[in-house]
């Protein structure tokens, strides 16, 4: 599932075709963000334009208003887009408004797939009922949040709070480390260089780099990343 996004819905939709034609199982469509929708109908209006370009392709809108500072609600939208977009597929919800994130569970008798994007606030979703997430350090900690899933649904909350504090103090690495490029430096963590990120993203010099896998070794890292070439953290 590729993410269409950017300033130009014929771009968005030039990849969704290109996306289709490559077989791919669906799209994501993220807002606008410099000319932003100003009204929930307006990017409902988007949402249609782009997904009507591959209308056999199911289709997601990708909320992260802390990127994209398009804050409507998306109950809001859902409703904007309801009966109207019949390859309309679900949100992924990367935001805190948990208020919202149930009233779309609920939309609809439960209609459209709800996956939960804060990895940070994974425990909370499940408590309203999530049963999908997208998230971007389960790139590297897979194990950690299938642990914290396992527990939550076994009732042992006690468990699932300390494995969500584990990854809280894993993402708070992020922050430290200069944010997004991190997870790069995660991926070199377990054996999987990525190489670098494009301006005007920074990344990492050599010595944060060292002091970096030193946090990460003393929050036991290798305790729960994902089984891939350990040859760094050794």
């Amino acid at each position: 599932m590729p993410l269409l996004g950017g300033t130009s819905l014929t771009d968005c939709k030039e990849l969704a075709l290109f996306a289709r034609d490559a077989g791919m199982d669906a799209v994501s469509f993220t807002a606008p963000f410099y000319f932003k929708p100003a009204t929930v109908q307006a990017l409902a209006d988007c949402c249609i334009e782009v997904a009507a370009a591959v209308p056999d392709l199911p289709f997601y809108y990708y909320h992260i208003p802390v990127l994209t500072g398009v804050q409507h609600t998306m109950y809001d939208l859902l409703k904007a887009i309801h009966g109207r977009l019949p390859n309309f597929a679900g949100i992924k919800y990367t935001h805190e408004d948990f208020m919202d994130f149930l009233s779309c569970l609920h939309f609809a008798n439960g209609q459209y797939d709800m996956l939960w994007g804060r990895d940070e606030n994974m425990l909370a979703a499940l408590a309203l009922g999530a049963k999908g997430a997208v998230g971007s350090t389960f790139n590297y900690a897979t194990p950690l949040y299938l642990q914290l899933i396992a527990a939550f649904e076994a009732g042992d909350l006690e468990k699932a709070r300390a494995l969500q504090q584990q990854s809280i103090d894993m993402i708070r690495l992020l922050g430290k480390y200069g944010g997004i490029a991190t997870g790069k430096a995660f991926m070199k963590l377990i054996g999987l260089d990525c190489g670098q990120f494009r301006l005007p993203v920074q990344n990492m010099s050599a010595a944060q780099f060292e002091a970096f896998a030193q946090d990460n070794a003393a929050q036991q890292f290798a305790t729960y990343c994902s089984q891939l070439p350990q040859a760094t953290l050794a």
